[in-house]
């Protein structure tokens, strides 16, 4: 136990929350060699193989799997430490990382969180504004922009919003085909959607709210969804807050197709009492509720 360096933990985590050195190497802003040199150092000094090294990556062993629990209390022990003894500069410096789906992260937050970067010119914030599920366990975003409340794992969840969707297609689009005076004319239309096994939450299975329909064109990002709307190539259901910023769609049935789904903001109890994700995460929170109208328009 002499050579063991209580900083190989941080590689050995980032190692097994990833699966892989390159990815992990990423996270930590290290060359994957240096990765995985402290990984087996570590192993060396402990004296246990702590991952099966395969093609496809890299998984714990039992060792491996014992360990990890006792480096994610250390690692917790440590972040609390952090946010008990930084003084107000020092704690608000740094990366903050935020995973969104992409209509939110990029419709919404991206033109704002300029404001967050005003306030505190030392945060570093990195936007991941893409359609997935965030593990914050495995510390893939420090906060997580969700469509459901977790029902399990140590996560901090507060609800943001309520968000409307409904029907929407460009006034082109509607003066070129048939007119639509209800749900059963929409079957002689054109639409947009998921692709169908990429839907990343169930909340996003809108097919049902719209009808028996056969999106023509799919797509996994919302906003690509978007783009080929406003093209005219269909109609898609749009969250208000999105649609309503595009001059060229209007809704279509709005009386009889509508959806109502949520958002909620996502902490890891561990990382909760850092200032700089307390900041940002206030800071989203505040930029919803200040424009709560688009989410939810009379």
């Amino acid at each position: 136990m002499a050579d063991f360096n209580w900083n190989d933990l941080r590689y050995f985590l980032a190692v097994a929350r990833a699966g892989t050195l390159t990815t992990a190497a990423q996270r930590l802003r290290a060359d994957h060699t240096t990765v995985s040199r402290r990984v087996t150092a570590l192993e060396e000094a402990l004296r246990v193989t702590l991952f099966e090294r395969r093609p496809s990556g890299f998984t714990l062993t039992a060792q491996g799997e014992r360990l990890k629990q006792t480096a994610e209390s250390m690692e917790s022990a440590a972040f609390l430490a952090q946010s008990v003894v930084a003084d107000g500069d020092s704690s608000l410096s740094g990366a903050v990382r935020i995973g969104a789906p992409d209509g939110f992260g990029s419709c919404f937050l991206a033109p704002r969180v300029s404001g967050l970067c005003d306030r505190h010119p030392d945060l570093e914030i990195q936007l991941v504004a893409t359609p997935r599920v965030f593990s914050l366990s495995k510390r893939e975003a420090d906060i997580a922009i969700s469509l459901s409340c977790p029902q399990e794992g140590r996560l901090y969840a507060r609800k943001l919003t309520d968000y409307r969707l409904g029907l929407y297609a460009t006034v082109a689009y509607l003066d070129a085909h048939p007119p639509i005076g209800s749900r059963e004319a929409l079957a002689g239309h054109d639409f947009i959607g998921y692709i169908d096994d990429l839907i990343f939450a169930p909340e996003l299975d809108y097919v049902e709210a719209i009808g028996q329909i056969a999106p023509r064109i799919k797509s996994s990002s919302l906003v690509a969804q978007r783009e080929a709307t406003l093209a005219g190539a269909g109609l898609c259901m749009l969250p208000a807050f999105i649609a309503g910023s595009e001059p060229t769609l209007v809704p279509v049935l709005a009386d009889q197709v509508a959806i109502t789904r949520s958002f909620w903001l996502i902490v890891h109890e561990d990382m909760r009492s850092l200032a700089r994700i307390a900041v940002a995460a206030d800071f989203i929170a505040e930029a919803v509720r200040r424009e709560q109208g688009l989410f939810l328009p009379a």
